[in-house]
């Protein structure tokens, strides 16, 4: 990766998370003193400047979840906006100096490299909480390489682990910038998955049960092991951690769809997720989900307004949902911020509102899907079928009698988690097509940015690039 310029977005980071600790004083410049990081507060403010990364409009706020979006519009979503960038990814045309492509690349090693940093420093925190922030930290690591194998590498699915390419490896903290040591190739697929489980294992084992609402719990790390085991088509794997967190008794469903989303706080199915504030949020100018999503004004709906509303609802989207379904009825006409027209989900309908993550309805989506494919007795013992209509019923769907084939799982999944990243990666491991192309195509991989290709002669391009 690019060091020489992601070190000073580390030094940012450290320096606005330690906040008043001013006895963490590291001057924004290409190497970290590791001797600046001196006691256990020091160590735990670099670990929330990761927290504050995976809100970044380059994570959570907003790439790593329109991106897949973009990628996967057919049906979903099509971009109405000007910026060259998003138009290319919802095409499929995007070049190797598309902006999103290195944006997300380079905020995934900022997360690492901060996590990384703890781990070196691990021993400077109180022993009481040592082993949870940690686990904290691998979490985080774990989270970000998992996104940067989906975007960059071939899925799992497309086989070939071994040899498929994804991203550089790197586990150890960077404090001085060290080209023979720090520009490193790109590891394997199977090699990037690996060490997601392994962080992953890791935190789910040492977290606490239940967490501060902004931070990991092991629920969380067993709801992102069981998208990494569902992708490698470990299906009593993903089953299982479904299962452990459903079984946790820590989530309810709202009893209305409408109960998940722009809310102040986690609602009581949120898992994990990114808190938004007005001092701390993921954009309300040019950039951040909300505001691409959310209309620049409505004249239905006067007390919505102010997004860009650059992403509209395809309207064909509709059509997936029964006229009982409220999942259906979850949207709103308005226009965009230079007087284009359209349908606008409710998704995302209000700044400053928590952003999901992982949710229990997914769990349920995960273990019923798992559970019906891997045949056997159900991990759980619940019937896959009891599982979908639990999704259905909170939805006030009807009730489904049978599954008739697989392919009802990825169409459960788009009507719950629509718009929510969630397409682009059950089209993949499901080999399906997508928006007219094969799974497995080349532009539905992220190009490497070609500026790291440019410091880094051990990369290579992604083929069709």
């Amino acid at each position: 990766m690019n060091f020489i310029r992601s070190f000073s977005f580390i030094f940012a980071v450290v320096l606005i998370a330690a906040g008043c600790n001013k006895k963490l004083d590291i001057s924004p410049q290409q190497n970290i003193d590791p001797d600046d990081i001196k006691t256990s507060d020091d160590v735990k403010a670099v670990l929330f400047g990761g927290y504050s990364k995976l809100q970044d409009a380059d994570a959570f706020g907003e790439s790593f979840l329109l991106t897949a979006d973009l990628l996967a519009a057919e049906q979903q979503i099509y971009f109405a906006g000007s910026f060259v960038d998003y138009v290319d990814l919802n095409d499929k045309t995007q070049i190797e100096t598309n902006l999103t492509a290195f944006n997300i690349w380079e905020n995934a090693y900022v997360i690492i490299n901060i996590a990384n940093v703890v781990l070196d420093k691990i021993e400077l925190v109180d022993e009481d909480e040592r082993e949870a922030v940690a686990a904290e930290a691998k979490f985080i690591r774990g989270l970000a390489y998992f996104e940067l194998v989906k975007y960059y590498g071939k899925p799992w699915s497309a086989g070939n682990t071994t040899t498929n390419l994804a991203v550089p490896l790197m586990t150890k903290a960077v404090y001085e910038y060290n080209a023979a040591e720090h520009l490193l190739p790109r590891a394997t697929v199977s090699d990037i998955y690996t060490q997601v489980i392994d962080d992953l294992v890791d935190a789910a084992e040492g977290l606490p049960e239940i967490a501060e609402k902004a931070r990991a719990s092991s629920s969380a790390a067993r709801a992102i092991l069981s998208r990494v085991y569902l992708s490698q088509g470990n299906l009593a794997g993903a089953a299982e951690e479904a299962n452990a967190v459903i079984e946790s008794g820590n989530y309810e469903l709202p009893t209305t769809y409408a109960g998940s989303f722009n809310n102040a706080a986690n609602s009581s199915e949120d898992i994990f997720a990114i808190q938004q504030t007005s001092q701390s949020n993921s954009g309300t100018a040019n950039f951040g989900l909300i505001t691409f999503y959310m209309a620049n004004y409505s004249d239905d709906e006067p007390s919505i307004g102010g997004g860009r509303g650059d992403v509209k609802v395809d309207p064909s989207h509709i059509d997936i949902y029964e006229p009982e379904d409220n999942r259906g009825d979850f949207y709103y006409y308005g226009y965009s911020i230079v007087g284009a027209d359209g349908l606008h989900t409710r998704k995302w309908s209000s700044f400053y509102k928590v952003i999901p993550v992982v949710r229990l309805a997914e769990m349920y989506l995960t273990r019923a899907e798992a559970n019906y494919r891997k045949g056997g007795a159900p991990i759980g013992g619940v019937d896959p079928l009891d599982d979908l209509n639990t999704v259905r019923g909170r939805a006030r769907a009807s009730l489904l009698t049978s599954i008739d084939d697989e392919s009802i799982f990825a169409e459960e999944r788009f009507r719950e988690l629509a718009f929510e990243g969630d397409r682009l990666w059950t089209l993949k491991r499901l080999q399906l097509d997508i928006d007219g192309l094969p799974y497995d195509d080349n532009k539905l991989v992220l190009p490497v940015p070609s500026s790291e290709l440019d410091v880094n002669a051990k990369l290579v391009q992604n083929p069709g690039y």
